[in-house]
């Protein structure tokens, strides 16, 4: 599971700072758990990890099933929250080198962008080979996801012809309404639905991602056992017992102390793809009214050695919420080198894991003492069921940050500015 570290924070934000906050938190937590605060026909995720659609759950496992035994390739078609909660778990959770692994199912995203060289590529990987489609949408006219479907489509229906074609395709999209609800239902494509309360950046936890985390192996009951363990676990809205809420109230301490960028780090690669969704999650809930925090990511200790220089004595308005792993699966031993020419035969009988930990502990107190504030958020280790924590974690999190940052956390009316641009553009043309 997951516990908030404070130890990094004792020049920065004082207990008493986080206690004064105690009386908006509990009436924002009131308003969360009433519906009665701005946005809370979006509050859908918060008891979803216990009242989520338990039919649809097995279909979902019942068809991953299918999808494995059938193909060589799962195309997952999304963009944004249709894309990059699934793939932070699948990513996070599965060898770092899964799709070269002979006998899996591969996983490949596209519609995430309209790059004409990444989508050849994507059909160079699939050519040859059996596969099907996900394509996730609410509406199925987003742009990106919408063309890249209609190409593989396409390729899908001249490999095997449209009725074997429609039985290839999993729309996962409103339950009743919309351009690719049409679609499904005029070629009796298997659905799954995208629960109406729940948006986008909130719906990893739904068929969005759970039908293509299951097809790469992962166990989707162990996620939502974890997520269900944080709901109850972060019911409490004493600030005292709320890590959730600690972690929301100090940012926004942060922010008004003028720590206006956070910088979610992680000593794990496998972490990269979480960075990207909470990177969304918190940008889109909080980038409003010409004010909120800027979610930034880096993973370390790669990016010390482009980064660490800015972090260490660039601008004073940045923070780092770092996330260390407690318990790693797997262990590399340091040996011993006759020679020692590295000079490193100090570390002898020591693992790689020790070195990784030592950088972290070495990194918050150079920032620290170079004014940089470090929140440490530390999980048990990298399951379904510690991952599932964690993203409900920082869901909730980012509610009652939004609210505190007087903010509706769950609308992202700047989005539509640039897709109104484009189809302009395109129409013009």
């Amino acid at each position: 599971m997951l516990k908030l570290n404070k130890d990094f924070l004792k020049d920065f934000v004082s207990q008493e700072e986080i206690n004064n906050y105690q009386l908006e938190v509990s009436g924002i937590d009131s308003g969360i758990r009433n519906g009665d605060l701005i946005g809370s026909e979006f509050l859908g995720w918060i008891d979803l990890p216990k009242n989520y659609d338990k039919k649809e759950f097995a279909k979902i496992k019942k068809v991953s099933e299918k999808i494995k035994k059938e193909n060589d390739v799962l195309l997952v078609i999304g963009i944004g929250g249709s894309f990059l909660g699934a793939k932070a778990v699948i990513d996070m959770l599965n060898h770092s080198f899964r799709n070269e692994i002979e006998g899996e199912t591969k996983i490949y995203f596209v519609g995430q962008n309209m790059s004409t060289d990444y989508i050849k590529n994507v059909e160079d990987m699939i050519r040859g080979k059996n596969f099907s489609i996900n394509i996730i949408s609410k509406s199925g006219t987003t742009l990106e996801p919408a063309l890249s479907f209609r190409y593989f489509k396409d390729i899908l229906i001249d490999k095997y012809g449209e009725d074997e074609a429609n039985n290839r395709i999993y729309a996962t999209t409103d339950k009743e309404r919309g351009a690719l609800k049409q679609q499904a239902d005029v070629n009796n494509w298997e659905t799954f639905v995208i629960p109406d309360n729940i948006g986008g950046r909130f719906s990893v936890l739904t068929a969005v991602g759970l039908l293509p985390i299951s097809v790469s192996g992962i166990d989707i009951e162990q996620l939502m056992l974890g997520a269900n363990q944080a709901r109850v676990d972060y019911t409490d809205e004493n600030l005292n017992k709320n890590d959730a809420y600690q972690y929301a109230v100090i940012r926004n301490i942060l922010y008004r102390k003028g720590k206006s960028i956070e910088m979610l780090v992680g000593y794990e690669p496998k972490l990269s793809l979480f960075n990207e969704w909470w990177k969304q999650l918190y940008g889109e809930s909080e980038g409003k009214n010409n004010q909120g925090i800027f979610p930034t990511s880096a993973v370390f200790s790669t990016d010390l050695h482009s980064l660490g220089q800015y972090i260490q004595e660039g601008r004073r308005d940045l923070f780092e919420t770092v996330i260390k792993i407690i318990n790693i699966e797997n262990t590399v031993n340091i040996s011993l080198d006759e020679k020692n020419l590295d000079e490193l035969n100090f570390l002898n009988g020591k693992n790689m894991q020790f070195a990784n930990d030592s950088a972290l502990i070495a990194t918050a107190q150079a920032h620290v003492s170079g004014g940089v504030p470090n929140i440490i958020l530390e999980l048990d280790r990298l399951d379904a069921f510690n991952v599932g924590y964690m993203i409900y974690f920082f869901e909730l999190a980012v509610a009652m940050s939004g609210h505190l940052g007087k903010v509706n956390p769950f609308d992202q009316p700047g989005v539509e500015a640039y897709k109104s641009n484009m189809f302009k553009l395109l129409n013009d043309e």
